[in-house]
């Protein structure tokens, strides 16, 4: 369908309005359950989707959210671009440095809390795909998809946690920080790594992609860095360019994106390396940072979010043996590898379990991670609900138990 006709435009642009509206009713409910903004977005989807409205209603189910179409079509690519800003933002509130000023319990943490729980997510799909339903030719990118849904953290999360908690600022939420952006930084590259086997058939394709992200992350962190203050300062000193700070840096942001596409990656590795960028610079203000932030965190973030309950049956699909198994190795490794790796840098045993329960958050990105894998068909329905669970629950749970083990 090369044209969106005029039932196709009313109905897209009431399906969005109708979800902004009731998103932001959801997303207040949930925070006054002391739960988090986006379970509520994702409880709307579900009632919205195939659960509750496409089983009770199908026929009205069928006219506002249709299977095929320019409204389909429309509606995938506002959630792909949710997407991509999502991890520009995420990537803002990554300060790269904070690994290197905290020194020896920082990196050990870093890498043992991506290490451990990558390794034993990897291995318990390669040696019991049963558990898995799994065919033995796509054991290997499963395997690796496991293992990154596992080892990565969720940023955003994790910083509202140490924020509420008032331990941002402590040696404890700075390592904890450092640890979260080193895994998310190296779980989307790994996860881009596996999109590119299932996507393309040559291995040297796939080589050739790694060599490239490597070099453009190298690029972006060092000279790109430096080109990106300049131009920042050069229009902050233009009174005229009122906005330009945010339309350089969503610029940039889509440019980055469409690169890591193009060479096989996904878009989001690359919008998540420009937010990086962007977040190092001095000359991009706070308050420039607070209108992108709010701007997609409540426009664009609510989208994608009840999006998530559009894609599935969480009744149908449900498969109980699985989300137990998931939230328990996620909980297991995530847990171990954090307090270990801290307690290996010099923390006391409670400032580590403190440690790993708060690498232990999930939230946005392992259902972003969740989604992606589905529309790549890596995973079946049954996995991506038992990954959405498991990312409720380990955010709802993770400033508690933090809490309790913080030494006083």
């Amino acid at each position: 369908m090369s044209k969106i006709f005029h039932n196709d435009l009313v109905i897209l642009l009431f399906r969005i309005g109708a979800i902004l509206l009731l998103a932001r009713v959801f997303s207040e409910l949930a925070k006054k359950i002391k739960a988090p903004g986006i379970m509520g977005e994702i409880v709307l989807g579900i009632i919205l989707g195939p659960t509750v409205l496409g089983t009770m209603y199908p026929e009205t189910f069928d006219v506002f959210f249709p299977k095929t179409g320019a409204v389909k079509i429309a509606m995938e690519g506002l959630t792909n671009l949710s997407v991509i800003m999502l991890l520009f933002v995420v990537g803002m509130e990554a300060q790269f440095q904070v690994i290197l000023k905290h020194g020896k319990a920082a990196i050990y943490t870093s890498l043992v809390s991506m290490v451990i729980p990558f390794a034993l997510g990897f291995s318990i799909v390669w040696f019991f795909p049963g558990f898995f339903n799994l065919w033995i030719e796509n054991k290997f990118p499963y395997a690796m998809f496991f293992g990154v849904a596992m080892a990565v953290s969720a940023l955003p999360v994790i910083t509202r946690i140490l924020m509420d908690l008032d331990l941002l600022k402590t040696k404890v939420g700075m390592i904890i920080i450092a640890a979260a952006i080193f895994d998310d930084l190296t779980g989307w590259l790994l996860f881009s790594f596996v999109l590119s086997i299932i996507g393309q058939g040559g291995e040297s394709n796939i080589w050739f992609s790694v060599l490239m992200i490597l070099g453009f992350g190298l690029f972006m962190l060092t000279i790109g860095r430096f080109l990106i203050n300049r131009l920042l300062e050069w229009i902050q000193k233009k009174p005229a360019w009122t906005g330009g700070a945010q339309s350089m840096a969503l610029g940039l942001c889509f440019l980055s994106a469409a690169f890591t596409e193009y060479i096989g990656l996904h878009a989001i590795l690359g919008a998540f390396i420009m937010g990086i960028a962007f977040g190092e610079s001095v000359h991009m203000h706070e308050r420039e940072r607070e209108v992108i932030h709010q701007f997609v965190t409540n426009v664009f973030a609510p989208l994608f979010f009840v999006s998530i309950g559009l894609r599935v049956n969480f009744i149908e699909h449900f498969d109980l043996n699985i989300v137990l198994l998931v939230f328990f190795l996620a909980v297991a490794c995530k847990v171990f590898g954090g307090a270990l790796g801290a307690y290996m840098g010099g923390l006391t045993k409670r400032e580590s379990l403190a440690i790993g329960f708060g690498l232990n958050a999930r939230g946005a990105m392992e259902i972003i991670l969740g989604t992606l894998a589905l529309n790549a068909k890596l995973i079946e329905q049954s996995m991506f609900i038992a990954l959405v669970i498991m990312a409720l629950i380990t955010s709802l749970i993770s400033g508690p138990l933090m809490k309790r083990f913080i030494e006083k």
